[in-house]
């Protein structure tokens, strides 16, 4: 899955580790979700919709096939 996270969470000017501790979860997991290894659950892509105050779309889209 593409997002564009890292462009949220800098222009908010979070730090990776902020914005996990906002998140309840770890700077690992914030790395992973950067980089598209991990795709976050749904209840995470909820929170992380509600922090940046946008849609689960804005911040994450299908690979195209």
């Amino acid at each position: 899955m593409e997002n564009n996270l890292p462009d949220h969470r800098k222009a908010r000017g979070l730090s990776q580790q902020a914005l996990a501790d906002a998140l309840g979860v770890s700077r690992q997991t914030i790395i992973s979700l950067e980089k598209g290894r991990y795709d976050p659950s749904l209840p995470l892509a909820f929170k992380l919709s509600a922090l940046f105050g946008c849609q689960i779309e804005d911040l994450f889209q299908p690979e195209a096939e």
